[in-house]
C-alpha cells in the first residue's frame, strides 16, 4: 500500500497536465525521516533535465527535529529517479 506524502494541488489549479510520470526521489539522512512526518513543500519546485538526469530544485523539506550536526541542506537539488521508458 502506498501512502500519498505530499500532493502538488497549485499545480493543477496554475497548468494543464497533458502527461502524468511516477518518479521517485533520491533523498539522504535525515530527509527521510522529514519527509515521513510529511515536513515537504513543493511550493516553488520545479524539474530540469541536466545532462540526461531529471532533477528536482527548489523543493522544501523541513530539517529533521532530532537531528545532528549532519542534518541535511534544507533545498537542495535531488535527482528524480526515472524509468528509461
Amino acid at each position: 500500500m502506498n501512502k500519498i506524502i505530499a500532493n502538488n494541488k497549485r499545480a493543477y489549479h496554475d497548468y494543464f497536465i497533458e502527461e502524468k510520470l511516477e518518479a521517485g526521489i533520491e533523498l539522504t539522512g535525515t530527509e527521510i525521516k522529514s519527509v515521513r512526518l510529511g515536513k515537504v513543500q513543493f511550493k516553488d519546485a520545479f524539474i530540469q533535465i541536466k545532462e540526461g538526469q531529471a532533477v528536482l530544485k527548489n523543493m522544501h523539506i523541513a530539517p529533521y527535529e532530532f537531528g545532528n550536526r549532519f542534518n541535511h541542506e534544507e533545498e537542495r537539488d535531488r535527482r528524480l529517479l526515472l524509468h528509461k521508458s
